[in-house]
């Protein structure tokens, strides 16, 4: 795609709804889409910008309906948005950005399962606000009661990315994998026994993932 991906990521801020019309209209004059046209694509291939980096993957059938993987996935990713529920519901906001925004969620209805919302896993999470916080936290999306269930229940989604990982990017897995275990030394040397806990039920090799549910996102 004739489209710069770095360069435009550089010009969208956190602060972005995308219900700001004059901003939107800006955008898109200084980060034009693409104007390849549509083609169906029925292999594995990669999307690539104009440098040649790697957009997206796209892996058809990767998860088929012939395996138990796939009904399993499904399954645990269920019960992971059931205990996540609660923070989901009280994440969405009237004036956030363009993550927590309550105009690009769908409501939910009684017979609805899914509650819309947007939040942050992770084990590193700097306390912006708070004094003397001189060594990262637990994010407090996994300091309640039911933090190990949660990452039990995303524990094989979560090991099955960090696989796909190892092959579209290697360097990446293996960064993050020397990063988990400096983390897991520097816990256990100052003592950070909720960090330490987590640690041991947590299978991505990403230290922070994002849960989105029953949302649009603006254009960019």
């Amino acid at each position: 795609m004739q489209i710069d991906i770095a360069r435009y990521s550089k010009l969208i801020s956190l602060k972005d709804t995308g219900h700001n019309e004059e901003r939107e209209e800006k955008l898109l004059e200084r980060c034009p889409p693409g104007h390849e046209g549509t083609k169906l694509v029925e292999i594995p291939a990669t999307i690539l910008d104009a440098s040649s980096a790697i957009i997206a993957w796209y892996l058809l059938d990767a998860l088929t309906d012939a395996t138990q993987i796939k009904w399993c996935l499904q399954k645990e990713i269920w019960a992971a948005l059931d205990l996540l529920a609660p923070m989901l519901k009280k994440s969405i906001k009237v004036d956030g950005n363009w993550q927590t925004n309550q105009g690009w969620f769908n409501p939910s209805s009684e017979n609805d399962a899914l509650t819309p919302g947007c939040i942050n896993l992770s084990l590193v999470w700097f306390q912006q606000g708070h004094e003397n916080q001189l060594d990262p936290e637990v994010s407090a999306s996994l300091k309640g009661a039911s933090s190990e269930k949660i990452l039990k229940a995303i524990a094989r989604p979560a090991a099955i990315a960090t696989a796909a990982l190892r092959i579209m990017h290697p360097e990446q897995y293996w960064a993050g994998l020397r990063a988990f275990m400096s983390l897991g030394e520097k816990a256990e040397s100052k003592e950070l026994l909720k960090m330490s806990e987590t640690l041991q039920y947590w299978a991505s090799v990403f230290s922070s993932l994002s849960v989105i549910c029953n949302q649009q996102t603006p254009n960019h």
